[in-house]
């Protein structure tokens, strides 16, 4: 089975790429692009950055930076429904040993 690709046409502060990803991926490709130039935009408008380089290199790490707090909460999210599920269980538990206690 070959997987289709599809060249994307992206702009990223008025200049033009070309991108090959696999063609499910198109809308996310372009989605991503899209958030890339807004937080490069953002930093350039703010004046206290000059080049293309330096612009995209703090844009990535920003976006890293980003990245690293978003996986720390879906870590403390997982811990505490870890934690939640693990007690719901045991409360089952308990209560099916009280039944299984009755029965006989």
């Amino acid at each position: 089975m070959t997987q289709q690709i599809a060249q994307v046409s992206v702009r990223i502060l008025d200049k033009e790429y070309q991108v090959a990803c696999p063609a499910e991926e198109r809308t996310d490709l372009l989605d991503s692009a899209e958030i890339l130039n807004d937080k490069m935009r953002e930093i350039r408008d703010s004046g206290r950055i000059v080049g293309l380089d330096r612009i995209a290199v703090m844009a990535a790490l920003n976006m890293a930076n980003d990245l690293i707090h978003a996986k720390a909460r879906d870590q403390a999210l997982e811990g505490g429904i870890s934690d939640r599920l693990k007690s719901i269980s045991d409360r089952v538990d308990s209560v099916l040993s009280g039944a299984q206690q009755l029965d006989l």
